[in-house]
């Protein structure tokens, strides 16, 4: 019944226009009116919306209109151009079968294009408020980390259903879809062997995700290079080195090599620096002037602080300072004051207690030769 209805609609509309109204004619009126209309909806969305943002700001909208406003713009469309090619006649559809495989590619395409992209605007209003800079946010980390994890793992899915469904669609695809299932025994072993790596690094992921043996941001030791985790995907690690170098890993070197974690579950750390010094040094004048040197440094946190002699070689003493800061490069920094202005005071009060002055004090002393 609607179906008549719609097609006496169209009927009066092409007369009216001054054109003689046929089924071909009236089909392809009803599909270029659903186009139209679909056109429409996401112009009124859109204004919609629009008007909304300019009274206040809102960083959802902001992040709607960023990700997801070309995918809505072609989604609509294509669902409302699929709709018409189902309430056509059994009779338009037989002639023009490129209409209805058309509006199923297009709707299918879309379709898969705008969860994709919703995936990602719930990725981003789920995490837009965690702050995953900082070392001390251990738990945002974790959180941003089995997100965005999860996310990469949703639009895998999603991207598989909608290729296989495309593929369904086409009559040839169906045709060697039986063919594979016919030898599934043979195909089965192939693919298990060429998808082993592949399902070991997901399994990985997975792993990783939930045991957080890494998470987004954290500091950690691997190749001998200090760097930190800048991507976790599905198969690999990106690593940003200290030095601004990428070091990309298999997602699996962090479930089967030992590494270095250095903001595991906390991210403060202890640093040494050590001195090499005569034995006639005043190690407790030293220590003093090390406890107000770190007393005096922001990026001391109060936690660790030592002074000791921890070796003693034949023509020296090896006096370490051990100082705690609130994360890594603070630790880096904080170690460098220390040599800094320690060296600095030695040189001035103790110089005959370094190691070159006492080679230059040996050069003075020795007996010159006799030419």
């Amino acid at each position: 019944m609607m179906q008549q209805q719609l097609d006496t609609w169209i009927r009066e509309v092409i007369r009216w226009a001054g054109f003689v109204p046929n089924r071909d004619l009236s089909g392809w009126v009803l599909l270029i009116i659903a186009v139209l209309a679909g056109i429409i909806v996401d112009f009124i969305v859109t204004q919609a919306l629009t008007f909304v943002a300019k009274r206040r700001t809102y960083q959802t909208l902001q992040i709607l209109k960023t990700h997801l406003r070309w995918a809505f713009w072609t989604f609509v469309p294509s669902l409302f151009f699929l709709l018409a090619t189902n309430v056509q006649s059994a009779r338009f559809i037989r002639r023009h079968p490129v209409a209805d495989k058309t509006a199923e590619i297009l709707f299918l395409v879309t379709a898969t294009w705008l969860f994709v992209q919703a995936l990602k605007v719930g990725e981003l209003i789920l995490i837009r408020h965690y702050d995953t800079t900082q070392d001390i946010n251990l738990s945002q980390r974790k959180f941003v980390t089995q997100v965005r994890f999860i996310r990469r793992i949703a639009v895998f899915v999603v991207i598989l259903v909608g290729a296989s469904l495309l593929l369904i669609s086409f009559q040839g695809s169906r045709k060697v879809g039986l063919s594979v299932l016919t030898s599934a025994g043979v195909v089965s072993v192939l693919i298990g062997f060429a998808a082993q790596k592949t399902l070991g690094n997901l399994l990985a992921g997975i792993q990783i995700a939930f045991n957080q043996q890494i998470r987004l941001d954290d500091a950690v030791v691997v190749e001998k290079e200090w760097g930190r985790i800048e991507e976790i995907n599905l198969t690999n690690v990106i690593v940003r080195l200290w030095d601004r170098r990428r070091l990309i890993l298999p997602i699996t070197y962090f479930v089967e090599t030992p590494f270095e974690n250095w903001t595991r579950n906390d991210a403060s750390i202890i640093g040494t620096a050590f001195f090499y010094l005569d034995y006639t040094v005043p190690v407790d004048r030293i220590r003093e002037k090390a406890r107000e040197i770190a007393e005096n440094d922001p990026l001391w946190n109060g936690q660790s602080f030592a002074v000791q002699v921890t070796d003693t070689q034949p023509t020296c003493l090896v006096l370490r300072v051990l100082v705690s800061a609130g994360d890594a490069p603070s630790a880096f920094d904080l170690r460098c004051h220390m040599r800094e202005q320690l060296l600095a005071f030695i040189r001035d009060e103790y110089p005959h207690t370094l190691p070159q002055t006492r080679l230059m004090l040996a050069e003075e002393l020795r007996p010159k030769e006799i030419s």
